[in-house]
C-alpha cells in the first residue's frame, strides 16, 4: 500500500510565506487547471538549486495572453501581480515574458509580493515537463 501511495502521491512543503498554505499533498501526473495549485520542479537559478519542488497557483494556460503595464502583470486582462525591481537579497530581478502562452506552458503565481513566480525571468512560464502534478493544500 505504501509503495502504491508513493507511486501516485507525494508531499510538498512551502517554507516561504508566498502562499497561505504550508503543506501540500501532490497527485503526481495530474495536470492542474486554472486556479489550482501546481507542484513543479525548479529549473535552477537564484537562491534555489535545480530540482527543488515549488508550489504555485496556475494563473494562465495555453492560449491565454500575458501582458504587462510598467511592472504590473495581467493574464487575460486580470491583474496577477506586480514585479519588484530587486529581490529580498538586493539582487536585480528581470521581468518575465509576455505574449500568448503556447501549448504546454503555464503562468504561475502566488499572492505574496516576494513570490518567485512567472513575473520574473528566473521562473518564466513553466513547461508541462516541469510539472510533478496538482497540489492540494492540507494546511
Amino acid at each position: 500500500a505504501a509503495t502504491l501511495f508513493h507511486a501516485n502521491f507525494g508531499f510538498g512543503l512551502n517554507a516561504s510565506p508566498s502562499l497561505p498554505d504550508r503543506l501540500f499533498i501532490i497527485h503526481k501526473g495530474e495536470i492542474p487547471q486554472r486556479g489550482d495549485y501546481v507542484a513543479f520542479r525548479w529549473q535552477g537559478g537564484g537562491p534555489y538549486p535545480a530540482g527543488v519542488t515549488f508550489v504555485k497557483i496556475v494563473a494562465g494556460m495555453a492560449g491565454d495572453t500575458v501582458t504587462r503595464v510598467d511592472r504590473d502583470f495581467y493574464v487575460n486582462g486580470v491583474h496577477v501581480g506586480k514585479a519588484k525591481t530587486v529581490s529580498r537579497m538586493d539582487q536585480p530581478l528581470e521581468l518575465g515574458p509576455v505574449g500568448v502562452l503556447p501549448p504546454g506552458r503555464y503562468y504561475v503565481r502566488a499572492p505574496h509580493p516576494d513570490s518567485l513566480d512567472s513575473r520574473y525571468r528566473l521562473t518564466g512560464w513553466i513547461s508541462e515537463d516541469q510539472i510533478i502534478g496538482r497540489a492540494y493544500a492540507l494546511f
